[in-house]
């Protein structure tokens, strides 16, 4: 891939986990789609990639010179960057019109926060574009993981091997409700909760009726908001998420389906899928997704959760401690061309998370804040497993218990103990 223009990577960039994913795709695709939630960093990484660029919401003439000429926005040095490209839907065609009349690869780089209506990218990128989806910065990208566990090397079968943790329950609480937002790494916690408190007034305001073209009450917008915060981690259905937001008139079913749908168009709330799998008993696998926020800061910042107030709550603590774990995860599972998935039974087996890489090799995933809990845990995955049907998955690699704090370490049954604060992909 070429080198990056001179002038074009901030000097404050901070190395990401899928700047690697890029490159790939650049070698592999004339066009890589980033894509991802408004904060979390795409513009620098494609500026890290790219050789010239194009900021459309930031440079009025060249979105005007967009709309009326689109191939004029992509004529420069190449990769070349198309910020927020969606906001010109008719480059996705031009774009696709313009390397069908070569055979190079990493011409484009197409940045966006939101995705369009089906309608605007109905012409297919198939051979021609690779999608890599980017959410806010891990532990690791953070700095606050030392980084000393790989993803990778337990989805191999390795045996997880490093120091504790300097950081402090506390100190975690506050990493938490801070969020993995490039811009607020230097912030106190309360400016970054005052400026995630903005950032979500503004995504119900503007940026979802704008990208997703649907109609809302945004004060409704927030109800459904907090009550996604309160039931983080869970599998609340449609229909409890309707009855739990307050007000008059009440939020239908299906209106609730439009919003949910619309938050997850513009990549703020990203459910966690089930692990489709064969039992082994007369159990029946639970169907419901797990909910979720692309950061668990967004839950903390509806439902008004200090770091104090969470410490003093231990139960809600541990569902957004949960939903840190599987941010951090699915960070990492990316860059190891794997997926994460939840999974449970209606005999009430289950997993926190399953992290499956697609040569089939998976782990099964608890998730305790405390490490009081790790026998728990460990008693729970080893019984669960005895659910699945060896013949249709094969076994675990490794069973993996991830903690706030603590060493990490494989114990003698088998189960590996990791705090969340070591892993790394």
């Amino acid at each position: 891939m070429p080198a990056a223009a001179d002038g074009l990577v901030p000097t404050e960039y901070r190395p990401r986990v899928v700047d690697a994913q890029v490159s790939a795709a650049l070698e592999a695709a004339p066009i890589v789609v980033i894509e991802g939630v408004k904060g979390c960093g795409k513009t620098w990484t494609g500026l890290r990639h790219a050789r010239s660029r194009v900021m459309l919401t930031e440079d009025t003439a060249a979105r005007q010179g967009a709309e009326i000429i689109p191939r004029r926005a992509l004529e420069g040095d190449r990769p070349r960057l198309i910020d927020e490209w969606q906001t010109v839907p008719t480059l996705w065609n031009t774009a696709r019109h313009v390397v069908d009349e070569g055979r190079d690869v990493g011409c484009f780089i197409l940045t966006g926060s939101a995705q369009p209506p089906d309608d605007v990218t109905r012409h297919s990128g198939a051979g021609r574009v690779r999608r890599v989806r980017m959410r806010p910065m891990s532990l690791v990208e953070s700095g606050e993981s030392s980084g000393g566990v790989s993803l990778g090397a337990l989805l191999d079968g390795e045996a997880p091997s490093a120091a504790a943790s300097p950081l402090s329950v506390s100190d975690l609480v506050e990493t938490l409700c801070r969020g993995g937002w490039p811009r607020h790494l230097d912030r106190s916690v309360i400016a970054a909760q005052e400026l995630l408190e903005s950032y979500i007034d503004e995504m119900a305001r503007v940026d979802l009726p704008t990208t997703a073209g649907v109609r809302h009450d945004p004060t409704r917008v927030h109800r459904l908001l907090a009550s996604l915060g309160r039931h983080t981690a869970s599998t609340a259905s449609l229909a409890t998420l309707s009855r739990d937001v307050a007000g008059e008139p009440p939020l239908s079913w299906q209106a609730t389906a439009n919003y949910i749908d619309a938050l997850g168009r513009v990549f703020m709330v990203e459910d966690l899928p089930v692990w489709p799998t064969r039992l082994r008993t007369r159990a029946k696998l639970q169907q419901a997704p797990k909910r979720h926020f692309v950061d668990p800061s967004l839950a903390a910042a509806v439902l008004g959760a200090t770091p104090h107030r969470l410490l003093d709550d231990p139960e809600t603590l541990g569902l957004l401690f949960e939903s840190l774990v599987i941010r951090d995860l699915r960070v990492y599972a990316a860059a190891n061309r794997a997926e994460v998935f939840h999974w449970r039974t209606s005999y009430g087996d289950e997993f926190d998370a399953v992290v499956e890489r697609r040569d089939g090799a998976w782990i099964p995933v608890e998730i305790k804040l405390s490490a009081a809990r790790v026998d728990e845990a460990a008693e729970s995955l080893t019984r669960a497993c005895e659910s699945i049907d060896a013949g249709s998955r094969g076994a675990p690699v490794n069973k993996l218990v991830i903690t706030a704090t603590g060493y990490s370490y494989r114990r003698p049954d088998g189960v590996c103990v990791v705090p969340v604060t070591a892993l790394a992909p």
